[in-house]
């Protein structure tokens, strides 16, 4: 069946590179500073960024890495990392984007998975970038600014002019990971038409101008960040000031220095910019719009935030999956709570997850999506890739939610596992092999406990091995070395058993009901 169409009508998608989709919004604006790294003020122009693609591109191509080898990037976000990323796309190669938090396990497993041939990282991570990459296919390390070592000022070479030929539809230009609910993170197939489609497609209704300047602190190395700052914000001729962490005090500061117009954040940012007495002590004035997503954001905070900054607070829903974005809320249309309409060539429905028929205007079910920006399906995972897209190209989002009769999508739950925190992704199932790893525990069990600052955070149950007297203390030690800190469980709960159905699933819904119950009580 057809679902229901975008009510901001359709884009078309024009056949260009992401990067040739880029250089829109760089070439012929050589003086023009377009990215600035926020603690140091370091500023590099539009003509030195399209200098810096195409001579490390090239200086890639000589090395024999592009076309067609995979790059990985393990950094903050800094000015060199959209050169990075786009010198490996305009030399026809794939860049894996890797959380910097991740320890050299995660690190592994990725590189291994997305058959690395290159490291890309900074001198503060190059200890762990080194333990990472053992028994790997990664041949070299490069260092961002590293001394002592290969940098990234050795690797470049004479300026690749054209971008190299690739195939556009089928061509795997990045390969972000996104945790399923079973297992290890999955690497995302995305390709050029699905990031042009969806830089398109956001650009149509998000009304950035030249003027807009926006605080990057959301990590380019999430689809988040990637699509709507480091693409969308350069090819729309804005300007982003670079944060390699949050810091409430820096962000302000920031868009205090450079007067941002545009603040892109998470639920927990938004929490704070509500409530934190430190938004007192700036001038925020410049703020015209705070667009939040990631998570779903409730109302109440949404609307405080706005009202605090003077500004329209307004969300987004989008998924790794989809490039990311599926629905946005415009300028002047604002419903409170909702994620907003779909982008332009997006199609959804609201499906009963039980008899998987289509629902009606304020049903709830589970969101379907279909159009240009979704993904190609799962690297090296076929099984993964059927359970989530059908045959004819609809995109199981694993939400429920509901659409109005205006086309407003209001997400209820998750139909599946995941424990979202601080917008980032928790499978439990790799977190409960990770805990029973240990000698000391037998069983375990993870599920998301709502935060009011994270969002969710993951809470253990866990059962001993016989004998053992396991205490919280110890498994805290334990997963910290193998697994990024915000994986790891708030708490941990001793108990006898973890309650599983007949097939041997964990039955998480009587673990919630009991902490439900605690709470009510």
């Amino acid at each position: 069946m057809t679902g229901q169409a975008s009510r901001h009508g359709t884009i078309k998608v024009a056949p260009l590179s992401i990067t040739e989709k880029l250089f829109e919004g760089l070439l012929g604006r050589d003086e023009a500073v377009v990215i600035v790294d926020g603690p140091t003020g370091r500023a590099l122009t539009a003509g030195e960024v399209v200098e810096g693609i195409r001579r490390l591109a090239g200086g890639l191509t000589e090395r024999g890495v592009l076309p067609g080898g995979t790059v990985a990037i393990l950094a903050p976000n800094m000015p060199e990392y959209p050169i990075v990323f786009h010198a490996v796309a305009w030399g026809g190669g794939t860049v894996t984007t890797i959380n910097p938090t991740y320890t050299a396990p995660e690190i592994r497993h990725q590189l291994e998975d997305a058959g690395a041939v290159m490291l890309v990282t900074v001198s503060a991570f190059a200890e762990v970038a080194q333990a990472a990459v053992e028994g790997t296919g990664v041949r070299e390390i490069v260092v961002i600014g590293g001394e002592r070592c290969l940098s990234l000022d050795d690797v470049m070479g004479q300026p690749l002019m054209v971008q190299a030929p690739v195939d556009l539809a089928r061509h795997v230009v990045v390969l972000p990971y996104s945790s399923g609910t079973t297992g290890r993170p999955k690497g995302v197939m995305l390709t050029h038409r699905n990031l042009v489609a969806n830089v398109t497609q956001s650009g149509a209704v998000a009304g950035i101008t030249p003027r807009d300047v926006a605080i990057a602190f959301l990590p380019f190395f999430h689809i988040y960040g990637m699509t709507v700052l480091m693409n969308l914000f350069l090819q729309q001729k804005a300007k982003l000031v670079t944060m390699p962490r949050f810091d409430l005090e820096m962000f302000l500061r920031l868009i205090e220095t450079h007067r941002a117009t545009r603040l892109y954040i998470v639920p927990p940012v938004a929490l704070a910019l509500a409530k934190h007495p430190l938004v007192d002590n700036f001038d925020v004035t410049s703020v015209e719009e705070i667009f939040s997503g990631a998570a779903p954001l409730g109302p109440e905070t949404e609307m405080a935030v706005g009202t605090r900054f003077g500004a329209r607070s307004i969300q987004g829903y989008g998924m790794t999956e989809m490039a990311p974005i599926s629905h946005m809320t415009v300028a002047g249309d604002v419903r409170h709570g909702s994620s907003g309409q779909a982008v332009p060539s997006t199609e959804c429905r609201i499906v009963d997850p039980a008899t998987l028929q289509d629902l009606g205007p304020g049903e709830e079910g589970e969101l379907w999506v279909r159009g240009p920006q979704v993904m190609l399906g799962y690297l090296n995972n076929p099984q993964a890739t059927a359970e989530t897209l059908t045959p004819d190209g609809w995109l199981r989002t694993g939400d429920l939610a509901v659409i109005d009769e205006d086309g407003f999508m209001f997400v209820r739950d998750r139909l599946k596992e995941l424990i979202k925190v601080k917008g980032f992704q928790v499978a439990p199932a790799e977190v409960e092999a990770a805990l029973c790893a240990h000698d000391g525990v037998a069983d375990a069990a993870v599920i998301g406990c709502p935060d009011a600052e994270a969002g969710e955070v993951p809470i253990a149950f866990v059962v001993r091995a016989e004998g053992a007297e396991t205490g919280a203390a110890e498994l805290r030690a334990h997963v910290e070395g193998c697994l990024a800190h915000y994986k790891h469980p708030v708490e941990y709960r001793f108990v006898p058993s973890v309650p599983k159905s007949a097939s041997g699933k964990i039955l998480r819904r009587e673990l919630r009901a009991d902490l439900a119950r605690e709470a009510g009580g």
